[in-house]
Formats: structure tokens, C-alpha cells, sequence
């Protein structure tokens, strides 16, 4: 079996196409984001020993929650927090900090940590959203402020790297940018009509390294960067993936896929 990596900007329909294979090929894997993941650390931790052990002491309350949430690797420890539920004060604040992205590791370390897992992983059935694309060259593009060609670069290293028997991708495109992201800032609201995901997205942007170098804040800004980074995505998919990877449009009939 294949492992197949579904890949996209924001609003393109990748969770709905996961879920549709996902339904159609129950055999699969599911990795989503903030899931336990092989290659992938979105919304997880990476911590050594004595972190980990601090922070279960820190939070004993919820040990038992913390200690089913987490995956050693070695000498590290993943935690998918964001996946505990919990009003204990400060804690997915807390724990955010253990993350690999968002500017938290230099770039020498988190291309080590990415590299290291994608080397080592050799399963197969797997069906990944967002792993191998999005978490990483946004990273690249608003925290390390590499250039495209430095970008591509990174890929390149990456993919010879890792295992490629198994792996394929499909990429969700869209010259419909702005209507896209127009539609989801209504769809990601709570009953009352306040956006969600929208202003955290804004927020994530502007104080960035990138989007503050760049003086970003308002919507069109967003976009820019949004379509800088699909043709990034584009140039890695068909210069370095080429005929392991299938570009799809977005929104279209994904049973047919």
C-alpha cells in the first residue's frame, strides 16, 4: 500500500478528501493534524527526558491524560496535547513552547529533527494531511525567511533522503485564492457568526518575522503570501516529486479521485 500525503493551502478541501478516502479505504492509517504522526509534528511536542519529566510533575493532575497522549522516540518525547482536553490553566500554552515550529528551533535543528524522522520511516497504508507540505514551508517562509530557491533546496535534501517507494501526493490548486479563503472565514465561525480561524491566522501572519519585514496586516496581505506559497509548493511538486505526485483541482468531485 501507498502512503498517500494530501497537501494544499488552507480551504482547498483537503480534510474533506482525507475523509473521503478514509471512508472509502478503511485499510488506511489516518494521521491528521495534531495525530500522532511518523514524519509529522504539527500541534505535538518533541521533548527530552528531563522536559518531560518536569512537565509531568508540573501537571500531575492530568498525569494519566498526558502519559495516553505520548510516543517516545529514542530520547524524545511527543505529546499530542492539543488533543487533551482540559481546564487546567496554562497548559496548551505551556506545552506549545515544545514545538518544532513557529521559529521554537533553529533551523539547523528542526531540519535535522524532520530529516532524521522521514529517513527512518519505512511504513506503508498511510494517509497523512498536511505533512509534508503546509507546517513546513510556511515555517521556512515566516519564521527562517528563506528565499524560494533556499525552499527548494530543502526539499530537494529532504526527498533524497527519505524512503519513496511508498509515496505519493496529491496536491489541491486553486486560482480562486481569495474566494476560497472568503468562504472559510464564514464556515470556521461559532453559532453567534464570530470568526475563528481568521483572525488567528491574521494574527499568525503579521508577527511573523516575514509578515513584520513586510510590513502585513490586512487581508490582500494574506493572500499574497498565500499564493507565494502555492507556487512554492507548486515548483517543489513538479521539479522534485514530479510523477509520484497528482495535482487536483480544488473543490472538484473528490470521488472521482
Amino acid at each position: 500500500m501507498d502512503n498517500i500525503f494530501i497537501e494544499g493551502l488552507q480551504g482547498m478541501g483537503k480534510s474533506t478528501l482525507l475523509s473521503e478516502i478514509a471512508r472509502r479505504r478503511p485499510e488506511y492509517k489516518v494521521c491528521r493534524e495534531g495525530d500522532y504522526s511518523p514524519v509529522e509534528l504539527a500541534w505535538c511536542t518533541w521533548m527530552d527526558g528531563e522536559q518531560y519529566a518536569a512537565m509531568l510533575e508540573k501537571y500531575v493532575s492530568i498525569r494519566r491524560e498526558i502519559e495516553a497522549g505520548t510516543f517516545r522516540e529514542g530520547e524524545h518525547y511527543i505529546v499530542t496535547y492539543t488533543k487533551i482536553l482540559t481546564d487546567v490553566p496554562g497548559f496548551h500554552k505551556d506545552l506549545e513552547q515544545y514545538e518544532i515550529y513557529n521559529g521554537r528551533r533553529t533551523l539547523q535543528d528542526m531540519e535535522q529533527i524532520i530529516f532524521t524522522r522521514y529517513a527512518r520511516f519505512h511504513g506503508s497504508g498511510y494517509l497523512f494531511e498536511c505533512a509534508f507540505l503546509q507546517n513546513i514551508v510556511e515555517d521556512l517562509i515566516l519564521f527562517h525567511q528563506l528565499d524560494d530557491e533556499e525552499i527548494l533546496s530543502f526539499y530537494q535534501r529532504l526527498y533524497a533522503v527519505m524512503p519513496k517507494e511508498h509515496f505519493r501526493l496529491l496536491y489541491l490548486y486553486s486560482d480562486k485564492i481569495a474566494e476560497n479563503i472568503r468562504i472559510i472565514q464564514k464556515e470556521r465561525s461559532d453559532d453567534q457568526g464570530n470568526q475563528m480561524w481568521y483572525p488567528i491566522m491574521m494574527k499568525y501572519l503579521v508577527n511573523s518575522p516575514y509578515g513584520k519585514a513586510h510590513g502585513y496586516n490586512d487581508f490582500e496581505d494574506l493572500i499574497s503570501h498565500l499564493q507565494h506559497r502555492q507556487q512554492v509548493e507548486l515548483r517543489i511538486v513538479r521539479e522534485i516529486i514530479g510523477d509520484r505526485a497528482r495535482i487536483i483541482p480544488a473543490k472538484e468531485d473528490f470521488a472521482a479521485v
